[in-house]
């Protein structure tokens, strides 16, 4: 994380990379399955960060931002393949990835979480596997958070 004049190339485009690339790549390999059976779910992984930003974190905003965006416009363009797309925007989830984020924002992270906790990978899973079941099938080009009401805030 930094602030945007210190961002490097390199760091800037390693996150557009994986977090957009990554996803118009693995994306491009499966849609052209779904589209010969008529049918499926892409479930993308976005962030809160793609909608509320934060200090420091303007390359992973801006690269899940895109993912939003991409999400929607795949939605619209996939829907009459009956293939549907939609995303999950964890926030502070109790991983690895945000330990550093949780250790040095420490309570003040908390007290804006409405919730006051971290959610677990298990909830964020279970968002996904209920998008790509059959319950979620009257879902598409949604952005749903799994963010103990962080977004609300």
């Amino acid at each position: 994380d930094n602030l945007l004049p210190a961002f490097s190339e390199d760091e800037i485009s390693d996150v557009l990379a994986t977090n957009v690339l990554g996803v118009f790549h693995i994306t491009g390999a499966v849609t052209p399955v779904m589209m010969r059976q008529r049918g499926g779910a892409i479930i993308n992984i976005s962030s809160v960060a793609g909608e509320k930003g934060g200090k420091g974190q303007t390359n992973y905003a801006a690269s899940k931002g895109a993912i939003n965006a991409f999400t929607r416009a795949l939605a619209v363009e996939l829907a009459p393949r009956k293939i549907r797309v939609n995303a999950v925007a964890p926030g502070l989830i109790d991983t690895e990835m945000s330990r550093e984020v949780r250790e040095l924002a420490g309570e003040q992270a908390l007290s804006r979480i409405l919730l006051h906790r971290y959610g677990t990978p298990a909830e964020v899973a279970s968002v996904v596997c209920f998008l790509a079941s059959r319950h979620g099938e009257y879902i598409n080009g949604e952005i749903i958070h799994v963010d103990g009401g962080f977004k609300m805030e």
